[in-house]
Order: structure tokens, then C-alpha cells, then sequence
């Protein structure tokens, strides 16, 4: 049974994480790697852990792509000048 319970929510996570576009998986796969990793090692949550990385995955991706556009408009102004 937990074989199964396993196989479906590796299966349903997949198919979620495939339906996002590029633009919104960024971070995602990879926190959501890490999250199911250190999921199933805390009390085998491993899909819960899934979920939670990939949020945190896109929203650190998120954050360095505004700091990185932040400072290419600061680097651009100074330029101009």
C-alpha cells in the first residue's frame, strides 16, 4: 500500500510540475528536488517537502532575477552619465 500511496504522489507531483511554464518553474524543479530530499528524511514527507521547496525554489528565483535587474539598471544609469 505505501508503494502505491508513493507511486501516485511521486506521479501527481511530476504531472503538477510538468504543467507549469518555463517562466514559472524557475527555482521550482530544482527546490522541489531538494525539499522531497530533505522531506522524505523528516519523517517521510517527501512530497510535502516537494511542495514547500518548490515555493521557496521560485521565490528565491524570483528575488535574484529582480536584484539582478535592480543592478543592471543601476549599472546602465551610471553608464549614461
Amino acid at each position: 500500500m505505501t508503494f502505491v500511496r508513493s507511486t501516485l504522489a511521486v506521479a501527481l507531483a511530476v504531472l503538477a510540475i510538468g504543467s507549469f511554464t518555463q517562466a514559472q518553474a524557475k527555482g521550482c524543479l530544482k527546490g522541489a528536488v531538494v525539499g522531497g530530499v530533505a522531506g522524505h528524511y523528516a519523517h517521510h514527507h517527501a512530497v510535502l517537502g516537494a511542495v514547500g521547496g518548490c515555493v521557496a525554489g521560485h521565490e528565491l528565483a524570483k528575488h535574484k532575477a529582480k536584484v539582478a535587474r535592480e543592478k543592471a539598471a543601476q549599472q546602465h544609469a551610471t553608464a549614461g552619465n
